[in-house]
């Protein structure tokens, strides 16, 4: 269950480099994105909060190489993933990034730079597929897909590979993306149980979990998720981050592994609202693989516009306070120090300028937290998505045809799946078996969007003349999930450092210094604006650093001792 390298040499290196490199042409459509370097502070960010305009400063100046960045990610990866904490973040590394990383150096001294992620390395989630001839595996962290043969890189891979990303590796995840069964956060077969950097044994949470647990500490620039329910946000606020979930549709879902075509959606994990924006900025946009796409609006805006220290000025926000009593997330319901840091943060925005209507419930609250559409959907969905998926993969090797064989190997293979005592359930796969679409499942579609969106969401927004609604992370995602709507999710607080220790069944719930999150929700495609909200509410606050993760979970590793160890080297070979 160790972290694999890659299946594929040199060669196969060359040619997807070769293969990059004629990607330029798509990456014209970046030069919408603005993006202005800031003067470097020191030749070396500490990469453990490094932001991408630090890193493409560092480049641009030629203080470090994009070689640099990847040797020293790659070794932070090394020191804490599977060594120390185990925090068992990252699945497998790409064999080809220090070839791709050589490539992109020689194309900044000769052609200049394609934008601001060239060079830049990212993590990316295991249910997002990437070219079978670099190297790495797409799995959604089982074995059952371990050595299929994915037909293309995944729409948003590719903008990021013509943005001039470097595409690190593949972050771990809750297998399936949680949608087998009930099992705990940061479990996949093909490495185990995966941890949070900020509580010893921590619930990572959600089903991005290895990329929230990796951008939190810095084992890459940045990282992309997915969500169908709260698999950003939940990640994004136990791991200190900075989450976007776009509205459905923002961004592909072509090549990424589904669960619900009508929730999922992938969007970036960063350690800042402004790293967030230039990300989103690369990845969103229509793909006519994705017919969800095509109805988004004619011009993807350019995020990093948002970034407004002013932005909260005059605007009007409100606060659904009975969404924190309820349960409907399925996380645990929000204790007094979430609330109090809740409370706490409503001064801090009238002071930026908001006013706050506080509470602006929704307005068909009762109907919306009883609703049982959202499995209903789901589990169709699941069935015929995951169908679909399988059936246009190049190879699969061990002869998994759809979702009955995926319940089948893992049955048949149970000590490497089905693993006793936290780890046995694949409930979720079979009640998606036993599913049709039916007139209740079409019934079911359109009751739960307009729930979540038109009578939900939109109407709230509208009744109390608002912007924006505010929430505690963890309250804010069910309403999101079933309308499709965006959310954006900036670090809060953290619960009191003598918080006991919950036990380990196998992560804890609760520890001291857990991070939690706030969350800005908006109507369909209100991106720009939730993104300037939390932009200023961030620069207002600072949060994020107030509390760094526990010692061991942090790696040494830095840009000089790379370029030390290299001149070490250089110097034993004369």
């Amino acid at each position: 269950m160790g972290v694999q390298k890659g299946m594929f040499g040199l060669g196969w290196c060359l040619l997807v480099i070769f293969s990059v490199v004629t990607l330029v042409a798509y990456a014209l459509e970046l030069e919408q994105v603005s993006f202005q370097l800031p003067a470097a502070k020191n030749a070396f960010p500490d990469l453990y909060e490094a932001s991408i305009s630090e890193l493409q400063a560092g480049l641009q100046n030629g203080d470090f190489s994009s070689v640099d960045l990847v040797e020293a990610y790659l070794a932070r990866i090394e020191e804490v993933n599977l060594e120390g904490p185990a925090l068992r973040a990252v699945l497998e590394t790409n064999p080809c990034s220090l070839q791709q990383a050589t490539a992109l150096d020689d194309e900044r001294r000769t052609s200049g730079s394609r934008g601001p992620l060239h060079g830049i390395p990212i993590l990316l989630k295991d249910n997002i597929a990437t070219l079978h001839s670099e190297g790495m595996n797409t799995t959604a962290g089982s074995y059952a897909l371990l050595h299929s043969v994915v037909p293309r890189d995944a729409h948003v891979s590719a903008k990021l590979r013509a943005a001039g990303a470097i595409l690190l590796g593949k972050a771990s995840l809750s297998e399936w993306a949680h949608a087998r069964g009930t099992m705990p956060s940061g479990f996949s077969g093909r490495i185990g149980q995966g941890s949070s950097p900020y509580v010893p044994l921590g619930d990572p949470c959600g089903s991005s979990s290895g990329s929230g647990a990796a951008t939190a500490i810095g084992l890459a620039a940045a990282s992309l998720g997915t969500e169908t329910h709260g698999s950003i946000m939940c990640p994004s606020s136990f791991n200190n981050l900075v989450g976007v979930k776009p509205t459905v549709g923002l961004t592909s879902r072509d090549g990424v592994i589904p669960i619900s075509e009508h929730q999922d959606s992938v969007g970036p994990m960063t350690r800042s609202v402004a790293d967030a924006a230039v990300v989103l900025s690369i990845i969103a946009g229509p793909d006519q693989r994705d017919n969800y796409t095509l109805a988004q609006p004619p011009v993807v805006p350019d995020y990093t516009k948002a970034l407004n220290a002013n932005a909260l000025r005059g605007v009007r926000l409100g606060v659904p306070r009975q969404l924190f009593r309820v349960n409907a997330s399925g996380f645990p319901v929000l204790d007094e120090h979430e609330i109090a840091a809740f409370n706490a943060s409503l001064d801090t925005l009238r002071a930026l300028g908001v006013t706050v209507v506080d509470p602006a419930d929704f307005v068909n609250h009762e109907e919306l937290v009883a609703s049982k559409n959202e499995t209903a959907v789901m589990s169709v969905d699941l069935k015929y998505g995951l169908n679909r998926y399988i059936s246009e993969l190049v190879d699969v090797p061990t002869g998994v045809k759809d979702l009955a064989g995926l319940i089948a190997f893992n049955e048949a293979h149970a000590d490497l799946e089905l693993v006793e005592p936290y780890w046995t359930d694949q409930s979720t796969f079979i009640r998606a078996r036993n599913s049709s679409a039916d007139q209740a499942y079409f019934d079911a579609v359109v009751v739960n969007k307009e729930l979540g969106g038109k009578y939900g969401i939109d109407a709230t927004l509208q009744k109390y003349d608002l912007d924006a609604l505010l929430l505690p992370t963890l309250a804010s995602i069910m309403p999101a999930a079933i309308a499709g709507y965006p959310l954006v999710t900036v670090p809060l607080g953290f619960l009191p450092p003598d918080t006991p220790l919950a036990p380990a069944e196998p992560t804890r719930k609760r520890g001291p210094n857990q991070p939690f999150g706030l969350a800005f929700m908006g109507t369909a495609w209100s991106e720009f604006q939730l993104i300037s909200y939390a932009y200023a509410y961030e620069r207002a606050t600072h949060t994020r650093l107030k509390v760094r993760a526990y010692p061991e979970a942090i790696p040494t590793t830095q840009l000089d001792d790379v370029q030390v160890q290299r001149r070490a080297r250089n110097d034993g070979m004369h």
